[in-house]
């Protein structure tokens, strides 16, 4: 079997207008992100890290953001689309990996519902799916609080 390997990445800065949502999961009582789409930083990391390994581009070129019908669009949605797109090119998810790093909310609470929900919209089982958060202890735009970012690595295979 082909086993394959991407990387993804992305950051938000703050819009206090926004609800924040996080790996599907609404955070109530923070901040959301600014972005065109709803601006879910671990979808959009998760999406470029599977579109990376399975050699499918990125998500600006799938998704463009100067493509009005993205505007708010439920990164829960494109991310199925990506999955899709895996499945379509014969690929298989064999797990994720995200690490946010943000100053604030306390998301440890969110962690399990963020994986069930990951779960669900990549069809992989719960255990293949890992969710971390860390501080960036005060360093930079994020450590000041002003925004967040997300790592993720995917696996794929050839089916």
């Amino acid at each position: 079997m082909n086993h394959r390997v991407g990387i993804g990445y992305d950051s938000h800065v703050f819009d206090p207008t926004r609800p924040l949502l996080l790996g599907g999961v609404e955070i109530p009582g923070a901040p959301g992100l600014m972005g065109h789409s709803d601006g879910d930083a671990v979808a959009h990391a998760l999406m470029d890290a599977l579109l990376g390994a399975a050699g499918l581009g990125d998500i600006g070129r799938l998704f463009p953001d100067d493509d009005e019908q993205y505007r708010n669009a439920d990164s829960m949605a494109l991310l199925a689309t990506v999955v899709a797109r895996l499945s379509d090119a014969g690929m298989r998810i064999n797990n994720v990996d995200a690490t946010i790093i943000a100053e604030r909310p306390k998301l440890s609470p969110y962690i399990t519902g963020m994986c069930e929900r990951l779960s669900g919209v990549l069809g992989i089982p719960m255990e293949a799916v890992s969710v971390k958060a860390k501080t960036n202890e005060g360093m930079d735009a994020v450590g000041e609080g002003k925004g967040l970012q997300v790592m993720a690595v995917a696996s794929v295979q050839e089916r």
